[in-house]
């Protein structure tokens, strides 16, 4: 079985220099391809050269809501340099968060829309954050049509959760889904179409329920976590590896000249 961590932080500092430990064990435990997005412009050279050290990881550049407070119209043009010359898989990590007042709302949706647009000149999907803010990250997408992408670390109802699917988006839980008590969101992973479904970490944030208080989560934890979503469909966990991965090949397309043969 063969797994994609389609949201993985590889160069957090949590991680300190154990990426080729991580990396390694990863693939060890069948997740043989890792989506490493960029944060801001000041880390889109790290994911870079984390990409080239490692073939089995696909890089997506983009600037986070929570870091738009201190980004500036070149971080914009250094993203489209970028593009331009380093074949990402996605734009990403995108969005807007309103959960935390004191970040600047309308430079949010200042820096979220210039990206959106930058997806649909470059035709490339979209990895998007969004907290207390998924009908405004729907209105800028209604508006500003895109390839589709990614909803990362979802948490919405059942009705924009199927406006996303209908804009050609998937779906990401990662390990918020293995808590018994976050029952909405177990039973959004148990009835939405699994074809909606993809799987992700969020290492090192997002720890699984499974995992030790304090530790950092990581890629290797996916099949656990994938595991948990089987159990919640009543399927196996082969065919929960098998749609998964289909489903994060088709909407991260550039993904698939990342196969590494057997």
């Amino acid at each position: 079985m063969q797994f994609i961590d389609t949201h993985c932080h590889l160069d957090a500092a949590e991680f300190g220099d154990t990426q080729a430990d991580i990396v390694r064990d990863a693939a060890a435990a069948g997740v043989s391809r890792l989506v490493i997005p960029a944060v801001e412009r000041a880390n889109f050279e790290t994911v870079r050269a984390l990409c080239q050290r490692f073939p089995n990881c696909a890089p997506a550049y983009g600037i986070h809501p929570m870091f738009t407070d201190n980004a500036t119209p070149q971080d914009l043009a250094v993203l489209r340099d970028y593009l331009e010359h380093h074949t990402p898989v996605a734009i990403g990590e995108i969005g807007l968060d309103f959960f935390i007042d004191h970040y600047d709302r309308e430079v949010q949706e200042y820096f979220f829309a210039e990206q959106l647009k930058l997806a649909k000149e470059f035709d490339l999907p979209v990895l998007l954050h969004g907290r207390s803010a998924l009908d405004i990250i729907l209105k800028h997408l209604r508006q500003i049509k895109v390839r589709g992408g990614i909803a990362h670390a979802f948490n919405g109802s059942r009705q924009q959760a199927d406006e996303f699917i209908k804009l050609g988006f998937k779906l990401g839980f990662g390990g918020a889904m293995t808590y018994p008590r976050a029952t909405k969101l177990r039973e959004l992973a148990a009835t939405l179409p699994l074809e909606s479904i993809v799987l992700e970490t969020d290492a090192p944030d997002i720890a699984p329920d499974f995992l030790e208080r304090g530790l950092p989560n990581e890629p290797k934890y996916l099949p656990r976590i994938a595991q948990t979503l089987a159990e919640l469909r009543g399927v196996s966990l082969e065919e929960i590896a098998e749609a998964t991965t289909a489903n994060a090949l088709a909407v991260l397309p550039k993904l698939k000249p990342l196969v590494i043969p057997a």
